[in-house]
């Protein structure tokens, strides 16, 4: 008797439940193990915070719970370093995204030129910030510098660049601005290139002019991604260390002393982990409220967006 050919869906394929169950988890051990690594030094720094603890002084280690929190209310030192770090990430982030955004509708249209232009404005994100700053540090050098040579042609005779409070802010910022300009400039060009095409095509055939275009569909539509940009380049700049730390280790005097620069400083060179703890909470407290600010915005935008959908 001729045997009939069984077809794909009457194979019986042995059940695996084990394996089958175990998956999720299998596939979420990486996060887990990645969330893990986060959380010890978290709670670590979180416990020293709470110390009295001075490796200056191991003795007198004693847990004193808020206090350290407490002590920064009136401590002038802290709230120099509140100021100063936001104060620099408005700065740059404000000054990249002008410039991103202006840079990145100029390099809009899909062309040979445009894409080398692109190429070539990446490069200065490719080196690493602590380099680029020794890099500035070396071009703004009163002696032999190029830069103090440039604005010596323009007239500022004898700029003291970053060894000036009055001007080491706008030489860390002009630093920041080289470096991640590029960066702003790839995420809004990549807005701005997946945007639809009908909005802009109806506009030109009516003669619509360019400003009203960029002010009431251009801008509206890639909102979204300005968030994502100024999200992204925030984070980054309110924690920002290599760039200032490498440029004037946080001076002239306490000009400069962002939050990264004068937990380290506490650290390793006054050796009192619990006030660099709590200065680390501090900023990890500020970058959670800025973040979920700009994160609810995003999320308003994209309900709205869905509903005019």
């Amino acid at each position: 008797m001729a045997t009939e050919a069984l077809s794909p869906d009457a194979v019986v394929r042995p059940k695996r439940p084990f394996l089958r169950a175990a998956l999720p988890y299998l596939l979420s051990l990486p996060a887990l193990l990645v969330c893990i690594g986060i959380l010890i030094p978290f709670g670590t720094a979180v416990y020293y915070s709470m110390e009295r603890y001075n490796l200056a002084f191991p003795m007198m280690r004693s847990f004193v719970w808020f206090q350290n929190y407490i002590d920064f209310f009136g401590d002038p030192a802290f709230w120099n370093t509140v100021r100063v770090s936001l104060l620099y990430t408005v700065l740059t982030v404000g000054v990249e995204l002008a410039l991103g955004l202006g840079i990145a509708l100029l390099l809009r249209r899909r062309t040979l030129v445009n894409d080398v232009m692109s190429l070539l404005l990446i490069l200065p994100l490719m080196i690493a910030p602590a380099i680029a700053a020794l890099m500035w540090k070396l071009m703004t050098n009163p002696n032999f510098g190029i830069m103090s040579y440039l604005v010596g042609l323009l007239g500022f005779e004898d700029f003291r660049w970053a060894s000036s409070p009055a001007s080491a802010l706008f030489t860390v910022v002009l630093v920041d601005v080289w470096v991640y300009t590029p960066f702003m400039m790839i995420l809004l060009l990549a807005g701005l290139r997946a945007l639809p095409r009908q909005p802009f095509e109806a506009a030109e055939l009516d003669g619509v002019p360019a400003s009203f275009v960029f002010f009431r569909i251009t801008l509206p539509m890639l909102t979204p991604y300005i968030i994502t940009a100024t999200l992204f380049r925030m984070l980054e700049s309110i924690q920002q260390f290599d760039i200032v730390y490498a440029m004037t280790q946080g001076g002239p005097g306490d000009s400069l002393m962002v939050f990264q620069v004068q937990s380290y400083l506490e650290r390793f060179q006054y050796t009192n982990v619990a006030r660099s703890a709590a200065f680390l909470m501090v900023l990890w407290v500020i970058t959670f409220v800025l973040s979920n600010v700009f994160i609810k915005q995003w999320l308003k935008l994209r309900a709205q967006a869905r509903g005019r959908a």
